[in-house]
């Protein structure tokens, strides 16, 4: 298993694993996370920010077969 991490983070890149992509991330620690909010990031041309927790998206590398 993975260690967990504090949602300290401000950039975040990920990838079509992480789709559909919400904020707090499940390998993030419970104690300090807001609630769950899920981020278009997709139809937003590969970017999204976290409007509880500041925290930016960038999605890397190819994305096939996802709606």
């Amino acid at each position: 298993m993975s260690e967990l991490k504090e949602n300290r983070a401000r950039y975040i890149e990920v990838n079509a694993d992480n789709l559909p992509l919400h904020c707090p991330m499940p390998d993030m620690v419970s104690w300090n996370q807001h609630p769950r909010v899920f981020l278009p990031i997709v139809q937003n041309g590969g970017e999204a920010l976290c409007p509880y927790c500041g925290t930016r998206y960038k999605l890397v590398g190819e994305v096939k077969g996802h709606h």
